[in-house]
């Protein structure tokens, strides 16, 4: 069953560009991340930026925490091969040196940059280039006046914020918009964006903000934003995590492929093992998918196919002749299944070799 059978519609969104990327107006939803190197060491962050584009990622991020961070934008931005966001708080004036170095967004809290003649002064710069802003609101920064309107930092006091920044952009002459309304979770970011949807059409990034370490943000971000995207609703995403961002862009990446938001990777089905196992199947299936991560980093366009590592035959040869290439163990070996056809059986020592060979040789 497509994705398409259990998800609705796209919603419609203005279009706009970051950088050579498509955002809104039916784009495929991009990933985005953010670097977690001193901006103002370029080297650094230049590779950590390589290195994300290399796993997939679409759109980084840079905080900006001072002028130096900012003068550094543009030797970074020659360097790199995706679009770069500008994370602005505090200081126009920063935004100002991140334009003149040439990024492809910001990152704005209109309401903590100082007033609406600084944001007149960002949006001159920005609309001179076409630069989207992101109006960015968080549920740990939002304003006194609406947290004692709503009695905290509900659903309705995100979107009131966001829009009153959109509106404060607008009224400055500027239409590159995407709109973010992050909270820590599940309920009020899931509520804050069907609200928000309803009352823009502006394109949205998703995200849990703080969403926590890989295991609890990982299931945090993916149930909030899978719901979401199941509704037709997000245009970038970014799931935050405390770990390395090349970890937030591969679940970023594997959770667009379950909507059919991006083309399908090299998926690995492996079984959960249990007392009949008689390989070392959690072993296995992990060196399968870190090979295949890293033949498909350096081999981008070759065939992709569906590679199963099962430990027993419960469940091994049904689902092996399902996959298209695929192992079903026994004792210390394994029957190695090619198109749904068991082609041999080989011992534990020879079965990742012979599993990578035959992806190599997939077409």
């Amino acid at each position: 069953m497509t994705a398409a059978a259990w998800t609705q519609s796209r919603r419609p969104t203005r279009a706009l560009r970051v950088g050579g990327v498509e955002v809104g107006g039916g784009a495929p939803v991009s990933v985005q991340t953010m670097t977690k190197t001193d901006t103002r060491d370029v080297a650094a962050t230049v590779a950590q930026i390589r290195e994300l584009a290399a796993a997939g990622c679409d759109i980084v991020r840079l905080a900006v925490p001072d002028e130096d961070a900012a003068r550094a934008l543009a030797a970074i931005r020659r360097e790199s091969s995706i679009p770069l966001i500008a994370d602005i708080h505090f200081d126009h004036r920063l935004a100002l040196i991140a334009l003149d170095g040439g990024v492809d967004g910001l990152r704005l809290n209109p309401g903590n940059i100082g007033g609406a003649d600084r944001v007149r002064d960002v949006v001159r710069a920005a609309a001179g280039r076409r630069v989207p802003i992101r109006v960015g609101v968080n549920a740990g920064s939002l304003e006194k006046a609406l947290l004692a309107r709503h009695g905290g930092a509900t659903a309705e006091a995100l979107v009131e914020s966001a829009l009153g920044h959109v509106t404060m952009l607008e009224a400055a002459g500027h239409r590159e918009i995407k709109i973010s309304v992050k909270a820590s979770d599940v309920g009020r970011t899931v509520a804050a964006y069907r609200l928000l949807a309803q009352r823009t059409e502006y394109p949205l990034h998703l995200g849990v903000t703080e969403a926590g370490t890989l295991l609890s943000g990982t299931v945090r971000s993916s149930v909030a934003l899978g719901i979401l995207l199941a509704e037709g609703i997000g245009d970038t995403i970014r799931v935050s995590l405390t770990d390395q961002p090349v970890q937030e862009v591969r679940v970023g990446l594997d959770l667009l492929r379950v909507f059919g938001h991006k083309p399908p990777g090299a998926r690995v089905i492996s079984c959960p093992t249990c007392g009949r196992i008689q390989i070392d199947v959690i072993a296995l299936a992990q060196r399968v998918e870190a090979e295949l991560d890293l033949h498909y980093r350096a081999h981008p366009g070759a065939a992709r196919p569906v590679v199963a590592v099962m430990g027993c035959a419960v469940n091994g040869p049904g689902e092996a002749r399902e996959a298209d290439i695929a192992i079903a163990g026994g004792a210390g070996k394994a029957a190695l299944y090619v198109r749904g056809v068991c082609v041999g059986t080989l011992p534990e020592a020879e079965l990742l070799p012979r599993l990578l060979e035959e992806v190599r040789r997939w077409r």
